[in-house]
């Protein structure tokens, strides 16, 4: 099989089991995604990502493109699909790559792990990691987009900084006269003063 953009399969799988603590199917066919996106954009141009799972799929960008979460330039709207966007920062011309179902048939064990045919138990993942390297972008799709530039990106980018006044912490002033932790609550933790009372930090 094809190498994935300079690394070799096997160089490739060592990268994502050091990275993402196995060499998870999802990572590894997300870099054979990212290496036919290359093949397919014009070079010397700079480009966002926006990955449309939250599960395996950023991982594999971060590793071989210099797109990050922490840079923004790896945006996630996790719908659930198995896809990446590459787009040039200004025009939003690009390419979507996704895992295409309809060519899983002549490789079982793919099909049967990314369409959950069968219990994580039942997989062979020896056969799955074959199958990739067998099949490689044979079982991508690829299609040319637009993407609308976003404004709220820019937006967030500039925001001014603000103290809240209810936990008394530094945000994003766009985010409101309080921070979205206290208006909403959706960070899922609560404070603990004594360790010692709580039964996970105790030896």
């Amino acid at each position: 099989m094809a190498d994935i953009l300079s690394y070799s399969f096997d160089e490739y799988v060592k990268m994502v089991t050091s990275f993402h603590g196995s060499a998870a199917p999802g990572v590894l066919i997300g870099g054979y995604m990212v290496d036919l996106a290359y093949r397919n954009l014009s070079k010397g141009e700079l480009y966002d990502v926006i990955c449309e799972s939250t599960k395996c799929l950023p991982d594999a960008v971060q590793l071989l493109t210099p797109c990050t979460i922490g840079n923004q330039w790896l945006k996630i709207i996790d719908v659930g699909r198995y896809a990446l966007t590459f787009y040039e920062k200004e025009s939003g011309v690009g390419v979507r790559v996704y895992l295409d179902w309809t060519l899983l048939d002549k490789c079982p064990g793919i099909r049967d792990w990314y369409l959950k045919l069968a219990l994580k138990s039942n997989q062979n993942k020896d056969k799955i990691l074959q199958e990739i390297k067998e099949f490689g972008t044979d079982i991508l799709s690829i299609e040319n987009v637009v993407v609308k530039i976003n404004s709220y990106d820019k937006t967030k980018k500039s925001s001014s900084v603000s103290i809240c006044p209810s936990c008394n912490e530094a945000y994003r002033t766009s985010d409101g006269p309080i921070c979205p932790v206290c208006k909403s609550k959706i960070i899922p933790c609560s404070f603990i003063k004594d360790l010692s009372s709580c039964q996970s930090y105790k030896s």
